[in-house]
């Protein structure tokens, strides 16, 4: 209720016998205690809003989530790999484009693991020659090159709130499906994952996973989501967080190539070369929504009606006809395990 509301509700109780307009005795004395009440009734509102999942926000929907054990993901550092001329010493520090990595591994072949000493999706960005914050005596080349583990930014309210809708949907227990969901995607690097029941015979899980930022991820990635859910050496004697008696096989996705051509006319002034950048974002934007799907949809479906739109609204393209993929003028029909790639986009 609004201040206006219960002021004139109080003042409804009095007889009307009795001065009841602005300046009146009884109107000075409800007048201060309306504004507290309705001060009290937008914090109750507040308390309201703050203790449901649908409206909460924040640390108050961070601790509504928590009481179902759907914790926030925190902001987490990228892993990547660099290759250098010469073999550096752990700890040394590089920088590119204002971001700085420090060495945590060294790898064979004069490279190393690079850590990102800032979190967040940062570090999956800046690509290209690292320069040493210290001097290191014959470092003539330093590349920064794959990711091995992508970072991530902490997670968010709507990406959470559907995670916690997700959770009582179907309960989480003693490795089921959404049980193995839960812990693979509270997982550093997971974006999405499909589990397979019997993959090898009985008492076998598959868990076949795509990265966090919706690509395929690496074999170091693999590799540490294996060791968290089950480590192969004694593998389904429950050491990690697989339940006892469950084998689990950690696999990542694979990617099928998506060439296009298509017959693009192109608004009078422009030429190919200054549209093709922009067509082909435009057509990796697409099939980036595709990928972040993924684990929700039985296979993916690459279409060339999507595709054709896509390109239509890139500045400087006019028409587009004749499309194909992969050299056919049919849709792309994933496997269950696939993800698109984009691979060329050209023109005739």
């Amino acid at each position: 209720m609004t201040y206006n509301d219960i002021l004139q509700s109080m003042l409804d109780k009095v007889p009307n016998t009795y001065d009841k307009r602005v300046g009146s005795f009884f109107f000075l004395v409800f007048a201060p205690i309306a504004y507290i009440l309705s001060l009290f009734h937008k914090l109750i509102d507040n308390v309201f809003d703050e203790t449901n999942a649908d409206t909460a926000v924040g640390i108050k929907l961070t601790r509504k989530c928590a009481e179902r054990g759907v914790n926030r993901k925190s902001a987490t550092s990228t892993i990547r790999k660099a290759e250098f001329n010469k073999q550096i010493t752990l700890g040394d520090r590089f920088g590119i484009d204002g971001v700085t990595f420090i060495c945590t591994e060294l790898l064979v072949n004069n490279s190393a693991k690079l850590k990102c000493e800032v979190l967040g999706e940062i570090g999956n960005t800046v690509n290209g020659t690292l320069l040493p914050l210290s001097y290191i005596e014959g470092l003539t080349t330093a590349m920064l090159t794959d990711i091995l583990i992508p970072g991530s930014d902490e997670e968010d309210d709507e990406t959470l709130r559907s995670r916690y809708y997700d959770s009582l949907e179907s309960e989480a227990f003693g490795g089921n499906r959404a049980d193995y969901k839960n812990k693979m995607l509270n997982l550093q690097g997971v974006g999405g994952v499909k589990v397979t029941r019997a993959a090898n015979g009985g008492g076998t899980v598959k868990l076949t996973f795509i990265d966090s930022t919706f690509s395929k991820p690496s074999q170091t990635l693999v590799s540490e989501v294996q060791t968290s859910i089950d480590p192969t050496i004694n593998s389904g004697d429950g050491l990690g967080l697989a339940p006892l008696c469950h084998v689990v096989t950690v696999e990542a996705v694979t990617e099928s190539l998506v060439n296009i051509v298509s017959s693009i006319t192109l608004v009078t002034g422009y030429i190919w070369q200054d549209v093709s950048p922009y067509v082909s974002a435009a057509v990796e934007d697409y099939l980036l929504e595709l990928r972040k799907v993924w684990q929700n949809e039985s296979s993916i479906v690459v279409r060339i009606s999507q595709i054709e739109s896509a390109i239509l609204k890139v500045t400087g393209v006019l028409d587009i006809t004749g499309t194909t993929i992969n050299t056919k003028n049919t849709n792309l029909i994933l496997t269950a395990m696939q993800i698109p790639k984009l691979g060329s986009v050209s023109t005739v």
